[in-house]
């Protein structure tokens, strides 16, 4: 039964900055677009990378 005197705090601490962490997410809009983001997962990166340059000799 005395372990809960530890217990109990630590929990409490644990929770605390999960909710701290979630709060972060929020304001720094990490929820901001997720059919975006569910969307953008299926198609290739082709257009974010330049295109091989061939070695001619």
């Amino acid at each position: 039964m005395d372990i809960l005197i530890y217990l109990i705090p630590a929990s409490l601490l644990l929770g605390g900055i999960g909710l701290a962490a979630f709060f972060w997410a929020l304001k720094d809009r990490q929820f901001e677009d997720p059919l975006g983001d569910a969307n953008r997962i299926l198609k290739p990166d082709w257009e974010d990378h330049p295109a091989p340059q061939s070695k001619s000799a």
